[in-house]
């Protein structure tokens, strides 16, 4: 990752770290790098979550996006998906969604998709981080008929909604569906989906204010749904983050289904009907170690990468498999779209539950999940890599890594999203766990508030 990039673009707290200045810079930066090849005036579609820094921010990357002759085509408010799928259907030469995706309202993000609807590869955002840091080019200024402009797509919200209904075969009457929006990028989506397929809907979280978005509620704060789904007595629960890229589900007893649980249903499922290439499902390292075991009973390959869906996308991309993702509920059905999916998850889970005619409960009995427990340290952005090069902290992994040979494992890593060090922790004894996860994030947080020479 270079210096502005994380593993899913630019974040930070907007209008301190991510500032009108930055987001210029990158409106021109990243239009002049990704429309380097056309022939034409270049078109560059910009979507927004319900972040109030939202509107800000747009203004400021559409007015880079201009100064240097592109148009921008304007879909507002829309899941990060449906930026990525609909810079393919409108054929636009590059996509940028601006989210913090689950994060709190403060922080915001500017995300970028190339002409085919993927993240971009590290090399182009480093092009990118070039111009902006180095001044290495000398960027156009045109005058006159030639600065760019920018539209609005009226139909955007439509063309996605109807993309998302042709992926389904099965209609969900007969389902009590409860969703959680995240006050977020789902909230004029999910609802209207899910009753256009015949689904009984009662949707709440769905009514943003530009401040309430993730506000303790959504796929990371899932407690609420929880005792939603049993108060009705709804067959399922499902809650996005604040892009809607994610899912994390609840069963009619109000237990929770992550994305590991979800990734087992759909690839044993897949695999049933032919549908999974290579019968290999692809997740990260931090994936319970109850799905290797499902997916070996299953007879489904399982192939690791790194933590960030777009390692997961690479993998799959590079072999040629079309299932994978993350336990945080961010996975890819890479038949349908270019990148994790919220909506399109939602729609495969429940069109399983719809076509067999079982609960969610039964479906998910498909993988045990082992006891894991997760913490994580607070540490700033610019020293959270420096984990790795502290012998307490070094000594300590290693005391843990010995401690729960054969019997668990511990995985540091540093958030590529977050100001946080994620510690894991897999074994048997969830207290034991708890003690030494919260001792070990205790002492990365201590080592790490000074910088190392």
């Amino acid at each position: 990752m270079g210096i502005l990039f994380g593993t899913d673009g630019v974040r930070g707290v907007a209008n301190s770290e991510l500032t009108c200045e930055l987001a210029f810079k990158l409106g021109q930066a990243g239009a002049y790098v990704l429309t380097g090849e056309t022939h034409h005036r270049p078109r560059i579609l910009v979507g927004r979550d319900t972040r109030i820094s939202g509107n800000m921010l747009e203004a400021a990357l559409v007015a880079g996006i201009c100064s240097v002759g592109a148009e921008a085509a304007l879909v507002g408010v829309l899941p990060t998906p449906a930026v990525a799928y609909l810079t393919r259907a409108y054929e636009a030469d590059a996509g940028v969604m601006i989210s913090a995706s689950h994060n709190p309202v403060e922080d915001n993000g500017i995300k970028f998709f190339n002409a085919q609807g993927y993240k971009l590869a590290d090399a182009i955002e480093d092009a990118i981080e070039d111009i902006i840091l180095n001044n290495r080019k000398e960027l156009p200024q045109p005058i006159g008929a030639e600065v760019g402009a920018s539209v609005q797509m009226r139909n955007a919200r439509r063309d996605y909604i109807r993309f998302l209904q042709s992926t389904m075969e099965t209609r969900l009457e007969g389902l009590f569906i409860v969703l959680d929006c995240a006050n977020g990028a789902a909230s004029h989506v999910a609802p209207e989906v899910f009753r256009a397929l015949g689904a009984k809907v009662c949707a709440f979280y769905d009514d943003p204010d530009g401040t309430n978005i993730n506000d303790n509620c959504g796929s990371t704060h899932p407690k609420h749904l929880q005792q939603r789904v049993v108060e009705l007595g709804a067959d399922v629960g499902l809650a996005f983050d604040g892009d809607a890229d994610r899912l994390i589900a609840v069963d009619g007893r109000g237990v929770i289904v992550d994305g590991d649980q979800i990734m087992a249903i759909c690839a044993g499922e897949m695999r049933r009907h032919g549908t999974l290439k290579k019968d290999t499902l692809v997740a990260t390292v931090m994936s319970n170690m109850g799905l290797d075991l499902a997916m070996r009973r299953e007879g489904v390959k399982i192939e690791k990468t790194g933590v960030g869906d777009r390692y997961v996308l690479e993998k799959m991309l590079a072999e040629g498999y079309n299932l994978g993702g993350e336990q945080s509920g961010h996975i890819i059905f890479s038949d349908f779209n270019t990148t994790g999916d919220g909506m399109v998850s939602a729609l495969q889970l429940t069109g399983i539950m719809a076509r067999t005619g079982k609960p969610l409960c039964e479906l998910a009995d498909i993988m045990q999940v082992l006891p894991q427990v997760l913490v994580g340290a607070k540490v700033s952005n610019e020293r959270k890599d420096y984990f790795a090069k502290e012998a307490a902290i070094a000594e300590r992994i290693a005391l843990l890594d010995s401690k729960y040979a054969g019997r668990g494992r511990v995985l540091v890593r540093a958030s590529g999203t977050e100001p946080l060090v994620r510690v894991m922790i897999e074994g048997e004894d969830l207290d034991e766990m708890q003690r030494d996860a919260q001792g070990l994030a205790q002492l990365i947080e201590q080592q790490l508030k000074v910088c190392p020479e």
